[in-house]
């Protein structure tokens, strides 16, 4: 069997993957749609323990009330219970789900939102049967076919993400230019030691960073970034930015912070002219 006729095969098996995933959409059968979700509030936050691990997230005691019964439940996020929870305080909303009719498996969220229609997997169908297209053409006619197919559809979709992406960092800046400074403390030092299949080993800093807002929430939050020679920072004083809409949303560092929003618009703008330019260097080269 040649080159198309491998395509045809693989087109065949993807495009019918694809078209279960819509119609299962469509029936409201997928698991994104069967999927109960609720509202939660923090009722306790327990202090991390220093020189301990990072994994599992801060362990907290959670309420909400079931949709189907109207009782109050109280969960915790002890084991793996989906999204690692890096920041809490008392009254912070907490979103929980978990599949139809199995309240026991619940997963919990930072984000409370609305889920999706479940389209990720056939989007990823079709966008593999592009894929095989572009490549046998590439075979089939040459390279210049590979950066028109490749690059030219990147460039397109990064040129109309580009303004989105501007909004975006004007809201950060805004944000960052919003933030309330108050006195904090880091409370424990966590670390993870992991080993790869090599054997080498790697360890993971995580400083635990406590500060009261002036609202008078009490947060509790791992520090990935802005604290100076970290595995010694343990009951070091620091000064914490945050935002008061949601204190979850800090820094240490604002300085830091707008670099890196200028260093993203610049990444952004020459990803686009780097993938427009291979995609009319194709079109030429045809």
């Amino acid at each position: 069997m040649g080159w198309h006729g491998y395509l045809a095969l693989w087109c065949a098996v993807l495009g019918t993957a694809a078209l279960l995933g819509y119609g299962r959409s469509l029936a409201g059968m997928t698991r994104d749609q069967r999927t109960v979700r609720v509202r939660g509030r923090i009722e306790r936050v327990r202090e991390p323990r220093h020189g301990g691990s990072r994994k599992g997230g801060i362990s907290v005691v959670v309420s909400y009330r079931a949709p189907s019964t109207g009782q109050e439940v109280i969960v915790t996020n002890d084991g793996e219970r989906g999204e690692m929870i890096t920041a809490a305080w008392t009254g912070r909303e907490i979103g929980i789900h978990y599949p139809r009719g199995r309240p026991h498996a619940f997963r919990f969220t930072s984000h409370p939102q609305e889920g999706g229609r479940g389209l990720g997997w056939p989007n990823f169908a079709v966008f593999l049967i592009y894929i095989g297209v572009v490549v046998v053409a590439a075979i089939d006619r040459g390279w210049p076919w590979a950066l028109i197919g490749f690059c030219g559809p990147w460039a397109v979709v990064i040129a109309c993400h580009l303004p989105g992406n501007v909004r975006d960092t004007h809201r950060r800046r805004e944000t960052l230019a919003s933030m309330v400074a108050v006195q904090g403390r880091v409370i424990a030092v966590l670390k993870d030691v992991s080993t790869d299949a090599e054997g080498s080993t790697s360890t993971t800093i995580t400083p635990v960073v406590a500060f009261t807002t002036r609202e008078g929430a009490v947060v509790t939050a791992y520090c990935a970034s802005g604290i100076p020679d970290p595995a010694d920072a343990h009951g070091r004083e620091v000064t914490v930015h945050y935002t008061p809409a949601d204190p979850a949303v800090f820094t240490l560092d604002r300085v830091a912070e707008r670099r890196s929003l200028r260093t993203d618009i610049t990444a952004n703008v020459v990803a686009l002219l780097v993938i427009a330019s291979a995609a009319v260097v194709g079109a030429v080269m045809l």
